[in-house]
């Protein structure tokens, strides 16, 4: 819970549906008026409805497309206009192609590249020195067991999950001794609109459901960790375990295990 007194605010990508709409939840339930960008202008309306019928917290819903370059300045210069200062930021936007390398064109993996990984960086480059100035912050990455796991071929997103996660331990090393943290959120398969997107339901659903999560749970457990100053959390003890053995495996034996791999 944040400070009786002061009024907290959340700036979350991605917020439509999902993990990031469960942020929002968990956010706004803690005391912070909450930002919401996302592509779909009906969806971030209804959400901020809601946040504001069952938490009597502020919401501001702000469409926006991270696939487009110009995207982070537009937020920040809107909540700059909107005096609106951001205390936390959420870096959930994301999604999965369902395809091998050479079998998409380069905007598409432009694009891919734009909302995985610089966004994520130029947010944070943008709203954290005044986080770094007031001497609190909040900082959620949206990272992954995949950032471990044997590769997929010719997929950029376990590439990405992994720029991530090695990012946002180099950015909590500089910013948490001005009182902000950042956290790598590592969750596993959840239960969310993610694999529809990309494709792979079919595939997916076949996994024991002990493998899997509730949107509502991971981010109950990403708030809890950035709150508590965690660098990375790999949201459950399935997670935690396959990911330890995943980081272990030899080269050769993730090679071989890449082979086998048939989500797409």
């Amino acid at each position: 819970m944040v400070d009786s007194h002061t009024t907290r605010t959340v700036l979350i990508t991605g917020a439509s549906a999902g993990i990031g709409k469960a942020f929002a939840h968990v956010f706004a339930r803690n005391g912070f008026d909450v930002v919401l960008v996302a592509r779909r202008q009906d969806k971030l309306d209804e959400l901020a409805g809601e946040i504001k019928k069952t938490y009597g917290q502020l919401a501001w819903a702000l469409p926006a497309d991270l696939g487009d370059p110009a995207a982070p300045q537009l937020i920040f210069d809107w909540c700059q206009q909107q005096q609106i200062q951001v205390d936390a930021l959420v870096n959930n936007a994301g999604y999965g192609l369902n395809c091998e390398f050479l079998e998409a064109d380069w905007d598409t993996h432009r694009a891919f590249m734009q909302i995985m990984m610089n966004s994520v960086v130029h947010l944070c480059h943008l709203f954290s020195p005044a986080m770094q100035a007031n001497g609190y912050g909040r900082i959620i990455n949206l990272a992954s067991i995949a950032a471990w796991a044997p590769q997929l071929k010719g997929n950029l997103y376990n590439a990405a999950k992994a720029f991530v996660l090695d990012f946002s331990q180099a950015l909590d090393l500089e910013l948490k001794p001005h009182g902000v943290h950042c956290t790598a959120l590592c969750p596993g398969f959840t239960f969310s609109e993610f694999h529809d997107v990309m494709g792979n339901r079919g595939s997916v659903s076949k996994l024991p459901k002990f493998l899997w999560m509730s949107a509502d749970d991971v981010a109950q457990e990403g708030f809890d960790a950035v709150m508590e100053g965690k660098a990375v959390h790999i949201n459950g003890l399935v997670n935690q375990g396959v990911s330890q053995v995943m980081a272990m495996l030899p080269p050769r034996v993730k090679e071989f295990l890449s082979k086998q791999q048939k989500l797409m």
